[in-house]
């Protein structure tokens, strides 16, 4: 049982129709909860980093998504449009055609672009869609994420086939090492959800259920 599972937590809201009102919701259960970040779309980076001003509470945003398949230079400038607007953490989308089809060099280039937009200024986060992927194809993706500087693998989009489990984290844990993190998102809906994947490697969670993990109660939200 972990005790402080709030500081694993990145708050999320990620709908295509969330409003201003479930931002600030959001923003106040992270303020009140401790909870290690808020993770939102770029159109909301500004306010959220507006509301939580003062706080330990980082914002975090998505780059790439949810599908990945955007340019690395379109990457690159939306890391550095949310980093102008307060974002401190990014999560990109690989480029996961490109990863299936084998062009490594394609997909180490795509992370490398947000790598080097954030330097210095923001965490970065590699989603690496677990559950379109082989183990083979798992293993490479961390590997290439590692190789182009990446500070964090994550598993899920949160809007694919599937999320995070256990076996997955493991299996980036052991490929990453001890020195990069691993974000588990999708599916982590309650206090043994959230302990099975920080068990298994996870040192971050993405969640939108983070309020009900807290409280060891269960949810129904797919993220």
């Amino acid at each position: 049982m972990v005790q402080n599972v709030a500081g694993f937590i990145d708050h999320t809201l990620l709908k295509a129709d969330a409003t201003k009102d479930q931002i600030k919701v959001l923003c106040e259960e992270a303020r009140e909860y401790t909870f290690a970040s808020v993770c939102v779309n770029p159109t909301w980076v500004k306010y959220a980093s507006e509301l939580l001003q003062g706080t330990d509470v980082k914002v975090c945003t998505v780059i790439g998504f949810p599908l990945g398949a955007n340019t690395p230079e379109t990457k690159a400038f939306e890391v550095k449009n949310a980093i102008e607007n307060g974002a401190q953490e990014v999560d990109m989308v690989i480029n996961i055609g490109a990863l299936k089809g084998k062009d490594n060099e394609l997909v180490e280039r795509d992370i490398h672009a947000v790598v080097e937009a954030a330097k210095g200024k923001a965490l970065t986060k590699v989603i690496i869609e677990t559950s379109l992927l082989t183990e083979e194809e798992k293993v490479r993706a961390c590997e290439l994420s590692v190789k182009a500087g990446s500070d964090y693998v994550k598993t899920s989009t949160g809007f694919s086939t599937g999320g995070a489990t256990p076996v997955d984290v493991a299996l980036m844990r052991k490929t990453v090492g001890p020195k990069i993190g691993v974000k588990a998102s999708g599916g982590v809906r309650n206090t043994e959800d959230a302990n099975k994947v920080i068990e298994a490697g996870a040192t971050r969670i993405g969640a939108s259920a983070g309020v009900s993990i807290v409280k060891g109660l269960a949810a129904d939200s797919d993220y």
